[in-house]
Parts: C-alpha cells; structure tokens; sequence
C-alpha cells in the first residue's frame, strides 16, 4: 500500500505560511526528536530564506538520547539553524526557547518592537502541546490525532514575544516510501491512510535490525526469529490479539503494537540517525524511493 495523505486545508495552510513568514524575526519548526528529518517539511527551507530557525526536537523523552546529540550537532552545521531537544509539555525546557528565541533576534523583543515568531510543523509533533506551555495556559487545541489545527492565531506571550500558530503541514508529494511508513509508524498521518498490519510490520522489521534486544525483552520472542511476521505474529499472541481458533489478528497486533512503541514501552528510540540516513538528511527536499515492504 502507498501511502498518501494530504488534508485539503492543508493547501491554504501552505499559502498561509508562505504570507505569514514575510513578518516574522524567528521561526520555529516543531520537529519529533525520534525522526527530525522525516519530521521536517522541505517546503519550509524554501520559504524561510535566511531567517534564524530553531528546531525544536520536540518528544526528546522517547527518542534516544545519543541519536538526538549526533542530530543537534549535525542541525547546527547549517548555516542559521539551532537546534533545541525537549519535552514539550516541561515549562522548565520550554523556557529555553524564549530566551534562545531573543538571543537569535537581539534587536526585538523590547517595548513596541515586539518580536515575532511563527510555530511551524508537520502534524501531531507537539505544536499545540507547545504553545500552551509557553503560553501557560490553554490556547491551542491539543489531541492525539493529526491535523488538530487547522487555521493560523497569534498569542501574545506577554514577554515582548508573540507567536504565530500554524496548521500542520505536510508535503503534498509523498514520494519517498520509507518516510511516509515511519511518519505513520511515529503517528503523524492518519489512521484512515493507512494499512495497520504493514505499518506494523515495517517498524517490526526496524526493531529488530536496530532495537531487537529491547523487542525481544517486552515480548519474549524467540531469539532466532529472523522474519518480521513471525515476530509480529508472537507479539500478537502475547498482546491478546486472537481470532477463532487461536490465530493471530494481525491487524490488531500491529495497531497495539504501535500504541506500546509509540508510548515508550520499549524504551527510547529514534527512527533515523544522521549516520545511517545521511541520504534521508542530504535529499529532504528530493525525496524519492521505493514503498517498503
């Protein structure tokens, strides 16, 4: 299955940014710190110009913490880029963004030179999540489905910073295969674009080539499986997922397997790493590939 999945608001979100972004001093791209690259939206570098961008590696207590050192380190060799690892519901680590956002535009943020900074980012990163804990309160719909928001406010943070919220915004072309399965993998794309047991099947397969001890120890496969469906097949069966005659529902082993993976049951994992996917980094705005699996 291809998977395919661009909202239609998400053509207006585009023409949005593309008008907001002219008038902001700061931008910052909110990002899932398990995949920052796949996470990222090239649209983005196209409008942004020279403007400073901080990215936001948002999710920072599920993704493993070597893996983000090596991304923020490979971020901050491109010119204008800082990058900033955090849980976007801790005010402590949030704070450090205002003050990163002020030492970046150091001409603003002064009584009626107000600094301004736009929130950008594919769906279900955690834009919401982070506006409210900077805000301090609620200001932004937050919920645990993509493409929550889908109309641009600003938000006056009474600190000489205001924020401009955006839509969630994915690429249109979803060429690249091995990106959209690991975005559907992290939850950024809909439920209805995609086929559960090959998505589970997909991050099965990345566990064992790169997480496998953490894999077998939540569920105690037997060490020589060498085959992704057998081992999603003992998952299953661990996790319940029984049809009669004690076959094993795919379909349901893969959607609880994705709920355990996606919540930190198996420990802190990054989806891509910038030596690995050096390809994936290098061609984030020429993505293509083939569908996985």
């Amino acid at each position: 299955m291809t998977i395919e999945w661009y909202p239609g608001h998400m053509g207006k979100a585009h023409q949005q940014i593309s008008e907001l972004i002219r008038t902001v001093h700061v931008i910052i791209e909110v990002l899932d710190a398990r995949l920052p690259v796949s996470s990222s939206n090239h649209l983005l570098e196209e409008l942004r110009g020279n403007k400073p961008c901080i990215k936001v590696m948002n999710k920072n207590d599920l993704a493993d913490p070597a893996v983000t050192k090596a991304w923020v380190r490979a971020f901050e060799k491109q010119a204008g880029i800082r990058a900033l690892p955090l849980s976007a519901k801790q005010h402590r680590e949030v704070n450090q963004l205002n003050r990163l956002c002020l030492r970046l535009a150091p001409t603003r943020g002064k009584p009626g030179r107000p600094l301004r900074a736009m929130v950008v980012g594919i769906p279900n990163v955690g834009k919401s999540t982070l506006i409210n804990t900077l805000a301090g309160k609620s200001m932004a719909k937050v919920g645990d489905k993509p493409a929550i928001t889908n109309c641009t406010q600003q938000i006056d943070l009474r600190n000489g910073i205001i924020l401009s919220d955006t839509p969630g915004l994915l690429w249109p072309d979803m060429s690249d295969q091995v990106v959209a399965y690991r975005l559907a993998t992290s939850g950024a794309i809909g439920a209805g674009a995609l086929d559960y047991t090959k998505v589970g099947l997909f991050a099965v397969e990345f566990m064992m080539q790169r997480y496998r001890e953490p894999l077998r120890s939540r569920y105690k496969f037997a060490d020589d499986s060498d085959s992704a469906t057998a081992v999603l097949e003992q998952i299953g069966r661990r996790l319940g997922c029984l049809v009669a005659g004690g076959g094993i529902d795919l379909h349901r082993a893969s959607e609880a397997f994705l709920r355990e993976l996606r919540a930190g049951k198996l420990g802190r994992v990054s989806f891509e790493e910038p030596e690995l996917d050096a390809g994936a980094a290098a061609g984030a705005g020429e993505r293509q590939g083939n569908q996985p699996m």
